[in-house]
């Protein structure tokens, strides 16, 4: 009976067996489990933190309790100041990252498709990469102004280079076979980098996709904090000018939550639109 049952399991899809698991009491579902791994460092952190705080171990000026950080955050909330901040903020940083991403997955499909072509610029693109965002904030300023324009800019320039070097790895990695294949069924060119290369190339242009993202973020604070007057990355220059050390936390915890939540709708993107991979996703991973 035991065996006929384990069989009957073995042809059973995984969605199914997991839903009885659930069903009979005996097994959490792994969306909870994924949830609770992954919230336990920062409860833990944060218990520690508390506890510092409440036996005076803790500096509160240069490291405030995490209830005084709660009560800054309610605080500037009602105001309507961090809601003011936080939109400039994330209006720069999506013009930045659509100017920089759009440009990069271009360049990418471009350089990745022609050998030629990346003779040409890619040596060039890649000493490029390598500037970092503080040596050109300055040349930024004085070319372009104080304005919006020199922050978008220099955004653009940090959310360009992750999508362009992942695009053109995904172009690479494509099996010759596949473009073999495609020769012979007499692919146009259209229909060679639409139907067979920019698919295969996903996994990486995601990738590039999540990296360019938290880029754009990190050149936005050093934009802001460079001859700006709003945003979230301007609060935190001033709160510390003016060493109010609970405001600057609070900017630094809003721009980790927007960041993991666009990093996180990312990554559901890319699993509803490559479902269809079958690759390793670790020791005891479902």
């Amino acid at each position: 009976m035991l065996s006929n049952e384990s069989q009957i399991k073995q042809h059973l899809p995984v969605s199914v067996v997991r839903s009885r698991k659930v069903r009979g009491g005996y097994r959490p579902s792994i969306k909870v489990v994924n949830i609770a791994l992954g919230m336990l460092l920062p409860v833990v952190l944060l218990i520690i933190w508390s506890v510092g705080s409440a036996l005076g171990i803790l500096n509160p000026i240069l490291l405030p309790s995490p209830l005084t950080i709660v009560k800054e955050f309610i605080s500037m909330t009602a105001s309507g100041e961090l809601l003011r901040n936080l939109q400039i903020s994330a209006w720069r940083a999506f013009v930045g990252f659509l100017i920089g991403g759009g440009l990069g997955f271009l360049m990418g499909l471009w350089v990745g498709f022609s050998y030629r072509t990346e003779r040409l610029l890619d040596p060039s693109i890649q000493m490029l990469r390598t500037l970092p965002h503080l040596a050109l904030a300055p040349l930024f300023v004085l070319w372009f102004g104080f304005g919006e324009t020199s922050k978008i800019l220099l955004i653009a320039k940090g959310a360009f280079f992750p999508l362009y070097v992942n695009t053109f790895l995904g172009l690479r990695s494509v099996e010759v076979k596949l473009i073999e294949v495609a020769r012979v069924l007499q692919f146009s060119r259209w229909q060679l980098i639409t139907k067979l290369i920019v698919p295969s190339a996903l996994p990486h242009i995601f990738l590039g996709i999540r990296l360019s993202l938290g880029i754009a973020w990190l050149g936005l604070v050093v934009a802001e904090m460079m001859g700006s007057s709003s945003g979230v990355g301007y609060m935190i220059n001033d709160a510390r000018f003016m060493s109010i050390t609970s405001v600057v936390f609070v900017g630094i915890i809003v721009f980790a939550a927007v960041g993991k939540l666009t990093d996180s709708l990312v990554k559901w993107l890319e699993h509803r639109l490559l479902r269809w991979r079958g690759t390793f996703r670790g020791e005891g991973g479902q």
